[in-house]
């Protein structure tokens, strides 16, 4: 039986490295439609780079690096470490399935970019409305877990 004293607390700074890290792929993910130039919020002094898509759109790519760098982390921490000391919640298994989602849509999507590469109109329409769905999913599922304080896992 394993007890919570033996279970280590997460990283701070991974944690807050994640938040981060979603916090400005939201924004540059946002930034990709031109809403912030359309309702003048770049224009406040310091957010005109918001309305700049080649800026966001590299932003929204480094964030997506270090999204799949942080999910490669922790999957191979828990498989290597926890796997026996902890077992994921339903927010938990959630969490998984929409940023997998949110990945693999995310990847099409870069495909897409490719030179040589052409899809249908009606499945870039599909992934595009996948992606900003998921992302909904997951900001609102994430609001709803934080004031609930749902976590990830739990001790065996």
């Amino acid at each position: 039986m394993t007890t919570a004293a033996t279970i280590s607390k997460p990283d701070p700074g991974r944690r807050y490295l994640y938040l981060f890290t979603m916090f400005f792929l939201a924004l540059s993910g946002f930034g990709q439609m031109p809403i912030f130039k359309r309702y003048y919020i770049a224009d406040i002094p310091g957010l005109g780079w918001l309305a700049k898509f080649y800026i966001t759109h590299y932003i929204h790519y480094l964030g997506a690096i270090i999204l799949l760098a942080l999910c490669t982390y922790y999957i191979t921490e828990y498989f290597m470490f926890n796997i026996k000391k902890r077992k994921l919640t339903f927010s938990g298994y959630f969490n998984t399935a929409v940023i997998f989602g949110l990945i693999i849509s995310g990847l099409l999507l870069v495909i897409k970019n490719f030179a040589n590469y052409h899809y249908p109109n009606s499945l870039i329409i599909f992934l595009d409305l996948c992606h900003i769905s998921l992302v909904m999913l997951l900001l609102g599922y994430g609001l709803y877990s934080l004031i609930s304080k749902k976590r990830w896992t739990t001790p065996r």
